[in-house]
């Protein structure tokens, strides 16, 4: 969704849907790295007591397998967000920013994971450590 401008009443109208998108992709992206240590550890596991025989079916197949389709989701997830306009800084804590016009100017109205609602925005160039309250806010 390009260009794409909200208001601050339309970013907290967003905010609990993106939250509940946002606890989706956060517990996808820990079951995904909590998976793929266990695979490098049995894959070195396997590698280091492995018989030099060919073995008939690849033993990582399935997890494998299962990595593919968790990163897919994983990327579905993330796309979410910038269909719907906003922008995904950070998975973890969550971070939103919403592109936005104040006084003439383009800004991000921005979120952090653990607030109420948006109730700050910055410049595209000044980024969260230049984050001030909305005036309307």
């Amino acid at each position: 969704m390009e260009n794409k401008r909200f208001t601050l009443d339309e970013a907290n109208d967003l905010l609990p849907q993106l939250k509940e998108d946002l606890l989706k992709l956060q517990q996808l992206t820990a079951q995904f790295e909590e998976q793929f240590v266990l695979y490098q550890k049995t894959k070195a596991h396997h590698k280091k007591f492995a018989s030099p025989v060919k073995e008939k079916a690849d033993p990582f197949f399935e997890i494998e397998g299962q990595l593919d389709f968790m990163r897919m989701e994983t990327d579905m997830l993330i796309e979410n967000f910038s269909r719907k306009g906003v922008l995904l800084k950070m998975i973890s804590p969550g971070l939103i920013d919403f592109p936005a016009v104040l006084d003439g100017e383009d800004i991000l109205i921005c979120w952090k994971e653990g607030e109420e609602h948006v109730s700050h925005y910055h410049g595209w160039n000044d980024g969260f450590m230049g984050r001030k309250p909305f005036p309307e806010a």
